[in-house]
């Protein structure tokens, strides 16, 4: 009986202990990130309000030496400081300078309006410029403020942090996917964001859909695969010498003879395309068409219909 009761004991204190681990881990995970604390700088105007004297409360624009004008006080430096540590140094003077006793010397600051340290919007953004920043802002209501991304933009974005210059971070945003794909990121006043240029590949001449054509960025478009977005070829297509002109890293322009029928047969391999590609499919009665001839067909830099892939 008594071996009995021990065994039952030690059971007992295993499945708290391990209940208790089980609660710490859980809490440990769903711990939020801290948010790095926004500071004051010049230009930008703050509101200071002190319990139960009003008379002593008032609004500020921080000047270019980084410093406000408090009544009774003077000059109080608050550039670089947070809200909280503001309000410390405030309540301090006003203690030290024998104006309020410490009991009454509570201050609250609050920063009403970051005015030179709002967020740049540039990149593929229909709406680019710097936006101003009050409080903080989430990546997805700066960039629909902005009028949202360009039918040219990548699937990702690179923001550079005001405090962390040097350690830009890219992360994946495509809220046009099959999946869309909207990260939940905070972005601070000082911040920057770009929306980079996404690949193109143009596709022109006897097709059912010519224009450019978006690359993903996390896989390449083949002949096959764009030609199956362009619609395929027209009546009297002339598949077997599809021209690709593509422009080497030197900046020559190279013009290929594609046998796009064998492709599509199997019986010649695919051949994947680049950013700046142009595939030109020409009518079986015309004659070998040049590459000016076919850049020009294109009409890069006019009008010309955009379309998005949707691969994955």
């Amino acid at each position: 009986m008594a071996k009995t009761l021990a065994r039952a004991m030690a059971f007992g204190i295993l499945f708290c202990a391990q209940t208790l681990a089980g609660m710490a881990q859980q809490s440990s995970a769903a711990a939020p990130i801290p948010v790095p604390p926004l500071r004051i700088g010049s230009g930008d105007l703050i509101e200071v309000s002190m319990f139960e004297n009003p008379d002593l409360s008032g609004r500020y624009r921080v000047d270019e030496m980084g410093d406000i004008t408090v009544p009774l006080i003077g000059h109080v430096h608050v550039a670089g400081l947070t809200a909280d540590e503001a309000a410390t140094t405030i309540e301090k003077l006003y203690v030290e300078g024998q104006i309020l006793l410490p009991a009454n010397s509570h201050a609250t600051v609050f920063i009403a309006e970051y005015a030179t340290q709002g967020i740049t919007i540039n990149g593929e953004i229909k709406n680019p410029g710097v936006y101003p920043a009050l409080g903080v802002h989430k990546l997805n209501d700066l960039i629909a403020a902005a009028g949202g991304i360009t039918p040219l933009a990548a699937s990702h974005v690179v923001i550079t942090h005001k405090d962390d210059p040097g350690n830009p971070t890219t992360v994946e945003y495509n809220p046009a996917a099959l999946k869309p794909i909207i990260p939940d990121v905070q972005i601070f006043p000082g911040d920057s964001i770009l929306i980079p240029r996404a690949g193109v590949v143009y596709v022109a001449g006897n097709v059912a859909k010519p224009g450019a054509y978006v690359l993903d960025g996390r896989r390449a478009l083949t002949v096959e695969e764009v030609m199956a977005l362009a619609g395929g070829g027209g009546k009297a297509s002339a598949m077997k010498r599809v021209q690709l002109v593509r422009t080497m890293d030197d900046g020559r322009k190279e013009q290929i003879t594609i046998p796009a029928n064998l492709i599509f047969k199997g019986q010649a391999p695919d051949v994947a395309l680049v950013d700046g590609d142009i595939l030109f499919v020409p009518t079986s009665t015309g004659k070998l068409i040049t590459e000016q001839a076919i850049t020009a067909a294109v009409g890069i830099g006019t009008n010309v219909v955009v379309y998005r892939t949707s691969f994955q």
